[in-house]
Order: C-alpha cells, then structure tokens, then sequence
C-alpha cells in the first residue's frame, strides 16, 4: 500500500465529513484512511461507523479513551499499512491533488519528507497562505506534521508524545533531524481551519510551557546525531520568538509568569545569543524581536509585530 493517512477524531461532528470527503476524492488511489476516535462526547462515532460501512476497502475506524491527538495518532501508528504517511485533523481538509503530488515530488527527488505551503481558512471566508519553510533550514518546517508525507521507512519506530500540546512539532522536529533530503511543493494543498480552538489560538497560557517538555525530548537526539545548531534553531524559534510573542497576547497575569519561564529556558540553552550561529543566521527583523524577547523585553517587540505584521 502506498499511504497510510491517520485522523485523530475529538469533537469534529462539524467539520468530520468534510475533512474524510477530501481523503475520499484523492487522486492517489492506493491508500488507506485511519480514523481514531479519540473517545469524542459527540456524534463522530456514529459518522464514523458510516463511512467505514460505505467505504469498507478504504476507510479503517479505531475506537479508544480519550487521552489527546498525540496518543490517538499512536494508534493509528500501530495499524497503519502505507510506505508513506500523512496525518490530517478532523477540523481540516485537503485538496484533491495533495497526497500524489507530495508522494510523486519525494520519490522523483529521491527525498524521505515532502512538505506543502498551507491554505490558512478563515470564519470570514478569507484566506491566506502561510509558506511552511524558510530558505537555508529545513527544520523551519517542523511546525506541523499534517502538511508532510513521511516515507514509512525513516520514521517507523517515531511516535508522538503523550499528555502534551505540540506533539506534531516534536513528530516533525525528530523525523526532518533525521531525513537526508526534504522536497518542497510551493503549493497551498493543506486547508487549515482559523477560528477553532487549537495549540497555536488559545488562551491557555500555563499550556504553552509545554513546549519546553517537548523541547527537551529533542535535545539529546538532535545534539547525538550533529543537529545542535538545528535545535537551537527550533529553540529560538519556537520558544524565544513564537511562543512568547504568543502569550504575550493572551490576557491574564498567569502569562507574565509563562513568558519568564520560557525566556529563563532559552538564556539556560543558549547562555550567549550574540554568538549562537542560529541566531546569526536569522534575518534582520526576526533576530530583532529575539533580542527583545531575550532580554525580557517582549512588550516592546509584541508593538512591533503588530505595526509591521508578524516576524517573516
């Protein structure tokens, strides 16, 4: 089998149909579809159970406790078929061509990932794409793991971890520290969903702590493998830059604590930012607002995203 797509299901009797409806209509016909029902309140398994009865050659539904995407993603790991792999949320979907084009650019390029640029939807009816790389680093697209097909080979004994947010980032950050080649498709072919509630909008600030704990996990891999100005890479810009500027906009005074906490992670990380070559290798506006943020200076540089709109 060529593909395996695995869908973590929680609340999603919305958006559920339209996200399996976009895995049905592929243009890459060998594949299979891994529906894990995260133990959702809702009517999912009864949404469930049906396109596993119309499409039963297709469509595989598995039925566990809830306990987060990463540990449904998981399961369906365990039972998946496909020399390749791609993960989907049940509030997403994608477009038809999706799948045989990232499976057809990494095999052509000889590449273990293939990565696309992300459709951004949002409630008003706009949209936007969001690139998912930057020029000269790879591990800049780690964010996601949904935008990605992963040869079954590079990542067999990968799995997500449990219990915390940013599980896909750790997926993504493990499995591109290890691929020889990435292929890259400048086309928006993932359709992310703006307006839900999601790791990346929330108001949770005490949550966003545990990218540190993911982080960590990555440290010593990374480093072992020669990959440890990636991982300051990562460091810099998810904690020092992302995560930071994120909270800062969340309401609430718990969040001044967070952001010191995750400013005290990367000073202990990288003790000399002036040297650090990831930092160095950043551009003019992005190593600005980490120098702010570094020196705990993060109102001022939240000012200057929203003025200048965003970090590039």
């Amino acid at each position: 089998m060529k593909l395996s797509v695995i869908v973590p299901v929680y609340k999603a009797e919305k958006t559920l149909r339209q996200c399996v409806d976009s895995l049905l209509a592929q243009t890459l016909g060998d594949l299979e579809i891994i529906l894990v029902n995260d133990g959702s309140p809702d009517g999912c398994e009864a949404i469930l159970d049906d396109y596993a009865r119309r499409y039963p050659a297709i469509v595989r539904t598995k039925t566990v406790s809830n306990g987060g995407q990463g540990r449904a993603r998981n399961f369906g790991l365990e039972i998946a078929r496909g020399d390749w792999l791609g993960f989907v949320d049940s509030d997403d979907w994608v477009q038809p061509e999706m799948y045989e084009t990232l499976i057809s650019a990494a095999e052509r390029e000889g590449a273990d990932i293939a990565v696309c640029d992300i459709l951004r939807c949002f409630e008003d009816g706009s949209r936007d794409t969001l690139r998912a790389w930057r020029e000269g680093s790879a591990l800049a697209a780690a964010g996601s793991c949904c935008d990605k097909v992963f040869r079954r080979s590079l990542v067999s004994d990968l799995r997500f971890p449990e219990g915390l947010w940013y599980e896909d980032f750790a997926y993504s950050a493990l499995a591109l520290s290890r691929a020889g080649k990435l292929s890259r498709v400048p086309e928006p072919l993932y359709c992310y969903r703006i307006g839900h509630p999601s790791t990346m909008h929330n108001q949770n600030a005490r949550k966003n702590l545990d990218l540190l704990a993911v982080l960590d996990l990555l440290r010593k891999p990374m480093r072992d493998a020669g990959r440890g100005d990636d991982y300051e890479t990562l460091v810099l810009g998810h904690a020092l830059l992302d995560a930071i500027n994120r909270v800062q906009r969340q309401e609430g005074k718990e969040k001044f604590t967070v952001i010191k906490k995750i400013r005290d992670y990367v000073n202990q990380e990288i003790p000399d930012l002036s040297r650090c070559p990831a930092f160095r290798a950043e551009s003019g506006k992005r190593r600005l607002v980490m120098w702010l943020n570094y020196h705990g200076l993060n109102r001022l540089s939240g000012t200057l995203l929203r003025l200048k709109g965003g970090a590039g």
